[in-house]
């Protein structure tokens, strides 16, 4: 259980400073800082759980982890229940403390949701929305297994990964708020609702389609490096 402890804690650590960043101070430090607040959690986690469950804090990840035949299907299981049960238990907690400003509104200010379309950031269609999140899920998911391979330097794995993480916002937030990890996305949809729960199916499929299609390239051997 201590994998699925850690991985649970992790998706918290990820999806409160990530999407709190949003929602209670995106106002004073704008794309930017939300950028830097996921990937920061992630450098942070990495760092701290890394030994004992790999830090993934992302269902696809563990997908991911599985085409490139460094995971087993039962053991992703496990961690996929803790991640998305964290990122739930994140979002309440964001939720109960967004309830104790006078002005928030769950329907009007959200839970740092994912979405695109009309009324969302810089309204992207669908197509953009899904494009964006296999490729980046993709190249994100390369960056991993590529700083977790053989020869690679282990110790900076976790700054690669959280830096990795860092661009892919600065570029992504106004194309669907960047999810590229479906626990991240059905944590804030849960509770937000509406075309957030309705739009979710993207946040899902897209990340999964990308990291698995990354892990199935290294286990091709197309990019793992030599033992």
């Amino acid at each position: 259980m201590n994998k699925q402890i850690a991985e649970f804690i992790g998706t918290f650590t990820l999806v409160l400073f990530g999407c709190g960043a949003a929602v209670i101070a995106g106002a004073d430090i704008g794309l930017t800082g939300i950028s830097f607040a996921f990937g920061l959690a992630l450098i942070g986690m990495a760092y701290g759980i890394g030994a004992v469950s790999g830090c993934h804090i992302n269902p696809a990840v563990s997908l991911g982890a599985v085409a490139a035949g460094r995971m087993t299907v039962s053991e992703a299981i496990g961690y996929i229940i803790a991640q998305v049960l964290g990122a739930i238990a994140a979002a309440a907690v964001l939720l109960l403390i967004m309830s104790g400003k006078a002005d928030y509104a769950i329907a009007e200010n959200g839970l740092g949701q994912n979405g695109w379309g009309a009324g969302y950031l810089g309204e992207y269609t669908m197509m953009s929305a899904f494009v964006f999140e296999v490729v980046a899920t993709f190249l994100f998911m390369v960056v991993i297994l590529g700083a977790t391979g053989n020869g690679a330097p282990t110790a900076m794995a976790g700054l690669a990964i959280g830096l990795a993480l860092v661009v892919i916002h600065l570029v992504g937030i106004n194309v669907t708020g960047v999810s590229v990890n479906p626990a991240r996305s059905i944590g804030p949809a849960l509770f937000v609702g509406g075309t957030a729960l309705t739009q979710l199916w993207l946040f899902i499929v897209a990340p999964i389609i990308g990291a698995v299609a990354a892990g199935l390239l290294f286990k091709s051997g197309v990019l793992d490096s030599a033992d």
